[in-house]
């Protein structure tokens, strides 16, 4: 299939796919308006220590939150509305085996309690000082304390600016913005990633790094949850047409040249993006177009994490859903049947989400006695696991399909 024939890229600025990723970048930058100037900057001997650091500043699983979904905040809870009488998990990004190194656990930061201890660190070693603040800001964020968090990390920006330390700066931005987006502060969130955006290519990142993705496709998203749908478009358009052709171009490389672990990334990255983009497309009421993502994110999912993974059975599900939108019944049942019993399988924390999905679907088929069993053990799940917005939602269609039942009595 040739790159962007499958995807409904709209609007005059969005058509040309040819366009390298810089091009792309730049089309995309100028959709949604110009990032900070960054200036110019050589690495400094130290920079080494800091690399690691800003490419996987996106990657780590304690800053980084799930990607908003069309219409709601973020932090709506463990389960999200995904449709008539279905629900979604908080989408669960597809994530490499990349992680911020040098992490260490709460016993390592005792020492570092007082603003004191702080203010003697800021005159140590830049890069000391800043890795050490990052790190007390993602234990700040593991333990529920975002203000304390973002103090930190204010401050950890205030140091690496001083220094004129760009890594420094690029990681800190990262963090700070993924920090905004968890709290649904969306506008921060945009404004800040644009701007590690903009230190990352004045720097020596190409367009097509997987930072810079996946920093743009949280933009898309959020401009898909402020209702602006050429920035989320363009945004889109950029992440998977310049994945697609990244992995093309890195097909036959050797492991030597690109570790395993980077290319299994690179793929993730992509399905992570076709999965925001089919949710974006579902919101529009585009389920046809979305049916196409969710099942390329599903073989990436199962190709690389395997069928067994927490995000491939969300997928899954999530297929199943798309189907059933469709009126096709007993495609949608086969996936979500398979859906629920790897999520009891594997002891999936959202298997009541799925269960619940499995059962709206049987309420279609008019399986209204099936329905009723598989939303009941839905229910008790979701009551065990303190999930009150989808016990509300269950309980609003066991009492929907209490109704179907009675008007199909003679």
């Amino acid at each position: 299939m040739h790159a962007g024939e499958c995807y409904p890229f709209q609007g005059p600025e969005l058509t040309l796919v040819q366009h390298s990723p810089a091009v792309r970048a730049g089309v995309f930058l100028q959709c949604v308006g110009r990032v900070m100037h960054a200036g110019t900057w050589e690495p400094g001997p130290s920079s080494a220590r800091w690399t690691h650091l800003a490419h996987a500043a996106t990657h780590s699983g304690i800053c980084s939150p799930p990607l908003p979904t069309h219409g709601l905040i973020p932090s709506l809870g463990p389960a999200i509305h995904a449709g008539k009488g279905q629900l979604r998990p908080a989408p669960a990004i597809l994530r490499g085996p990349r992680c911020m190194q040098g992490t260490t656990g709460p016993q390592s930061f005792s020492m570092f309690s007082s603003h004191a201890a702080e203010a003697g660190e800021a005159r140590a070693d830049p890069d000391d000082a800043i890795i050490t603040l990052l790190k007390k800001a993602k234990l700040s964020i593991v333990t529920g304390e975002l203000e304390e968090a973002e103090r930190l990390l204010h401050q950890a920006a205030h140091l690496a600016q001083r220094s004129q330390h760009r890594q420094g700066i690029v990681y800190t931005y990262t963090m700070m913005a993924n920090l905004a987006l968890l709290r649904g502060q969306l506008d921060s969130a945009e404004k800040l990633f644009k701007a590690a955006i903009s230190f990352l290519l004045a720097g020596d990142t190409k367009p097509d790094d997987n930072a810079i993705i996946e920093m743009s496709l949280k933009l898309a998203s959020i401009y898909a949850a402020q209702n602006q749908d050429q920035q989320a478009l363009a945004g889109y358009k950029f992440c998977i047409l310049t994945l697609e052709e990244k992995i093309a171009a890195q097909k036959d490389l050797p492991e030597n040249i690109l570790p395993a672990g980077e290319r299994a990334n690179t793929h993730l990255l992509l399905g992570l993006s076709l999965d925001s983009y089919g949710r974006y497309l579902v919101a529009r009421n585009q389920p046809t177009v979305a049916q196409i993502m969710y099942e390329r994110a599903l073989q990436i999912s199962k190709d690389i994490q395997g069928e067994t993974h927490p995000q491939t059975v969300v997928l899954m599900s999530d297929l199943a859903t798309v189907l059933d939108a469709q009126g096709r019944y007993n495609e949608a049942y086969t996936y979500a049947k398979r859906a629920a019993e790897l999520a009891k399988q594997t002891k999936h924390p959202e298997e009541h989400v799925v269960l619940n999905n499995l059962a709206g679907i049987l309420m279609h088929k008019e399986d209204f006695l099936q329905a009723k069993h598989v939303y009941e053990a839905a229910l008790k799940q979701a009551q065990q696991k303190g999930d009150d917005a989808s016990v509300q939602h269950i309980q609003k269609e066991l009492a929907k399909l209490a109704t179907w039942r009675k008007a199909q009595t003679p």
